[in-house]
């Protein structure tokens, strides 16, 4: 890649007393990691001191107060805050919630003027970083209400990959939530992803169903029969492939997810569960059917691992290059799809 198309990767740090800042740090350990990227931390150059002294890493960075004074082939730091702030590793605080979201919102602006090419998130507690200006469940959530589409949430390695029809959504809600028009918009969104972030031309994807046994003919429930198999069939008559509803506590064991490109999970655990089951350090969250590109590792803050030099980089590493993948996959399906536009005119 020549030196003037290196992706600019922009990096939210997450809640600084969890294990975030590590992460991030230990990744780009490895020289190798600028050869894809320019990487973009937002933050703050006295904390991330701090941090490299706390765990002994000599790593070089570069300090700039806008993301558009980021130096290629080096690792940039914007400047966001020069406050003293008191570090408590391993505990949930008021003062890392506001940081966090600090970052964030930088970091989302970011992304939405252009300055940064794709956005890595570090985890953030759902909880402390309430505000005024942060009411949502999580990331995506937010993320959808700067960013232009509609998301759904993805949960992915090279080999799995699992969307969700409902999200950061309590367990009481979900039967009232699924409806005909959700179903077909994740589909949809699915659909689409799959073909221009994944380069699949002709996607299968597999649908599971709501309650045990997919409600078995009713008796325990009725919603696989009278919502998501009719939704499925209409969907099918468009021309996708897409099946289902599969009972989902068989669906993971007996390997059937092999025969999909993606699943759609009704519900977080129902997707969740046997993904980080199969792929527990691996895998990478992926928000798609918003304008930019983000990823995020597939676990949390981790406030026991804090500070003791042991978090694992595996799944952050990985949600850089599937940011990187994702971006270079859709950049090319652009180009792709423009010059058909253009010859058939």
């Amino acid at each position: 890649m020549n030196k003037s198309e290196k992706i600019k990767l922009g990096i939210s740090i997450g809640d600084f007393n969890g294990i975030g800042i590590e992460i991030i740090l230990k990744t780009f350990l490895d020289k190798r990691m600028l050869d894809f990227c320019t990487p973009i931390i937002f933050g703050s150059t006295k904390l991330i001191t701090a941090y490299k002294k706390s765990i002994d890493i000599d790593l070089p960075f570069n300090g700039v107060k806008h993301a558009n004074q980021a130096v290629i082939g080096k690792i940039n730091i914007v400047n966001l805050w020069n406050d003293d702030i008191v570090i408590e590793l391993g505990k949930a605080t008021e003062t890392s919630g506001k940081y966090a979201f600090k970052s964030l919102e930088a970091a989302t602006i970011s992304l939405k003027k252009g300055e940064i090419d794709i956005l890595v998130t570090a985890p953030i507690n759902k909880d402390n970083i309430q505000s005024e200006a942060f009411k949502f469940p999580g990331h995506t959530e937010y993320l959808e209400s700067i960013l232009d589409g509609e998301s759904l949430m993805i949960l992915m390695t090279d080999k799995l990959r699992i969307g969700l029809i409902t999200g950061h959504i309590p367990v009481s809600e979900i039967s009232k939530t699924i409806t005909p028009e959700l179903i077909k918009q994740k589909v949809e969104i699915l659909h689409k992803t799959l073909i221009q972030d994944f380069a699949i031309s002709k996607p299968k994807i597999a649908i599971l169903g709501l309650n045990p046994h997919c409600g078995d003919h009713g008796v325990i429930g009725k919603e696989d029969d009278e919502i998501i198999r009719p939704t499925i069939a209409e969907i099918q008559e468009e021309g996708k492939l897409v099946y289902g509803p599969y009972a989902a506590d068989s669906f993971f064991g007996s390997e059937n997810y092999k025969n999909f490109d993606a699943i759609l999970a009704m519900y977080h655990d129902q997707g969740l569960a046997p993904f980080k089951t199969l792929s527990f350090g691996e895998g990478v969250n992926y928000t798609a059917g918003l304008e930019k590109i983000r990823t995020s590792p597939d676990h949390g803050t981790a406030y026991e691992l804090a500070g003791k030099d042991i978090a694992n980089i595996n799944s952050f590493k990985e949600a850089v290059y599937s940011a990187i993948q994702v971006y270079t996959t859709r950049e090319e399906y652009k180009e792709l799809t423009e010059n058909i536009l253009k010859t058939n005119r």
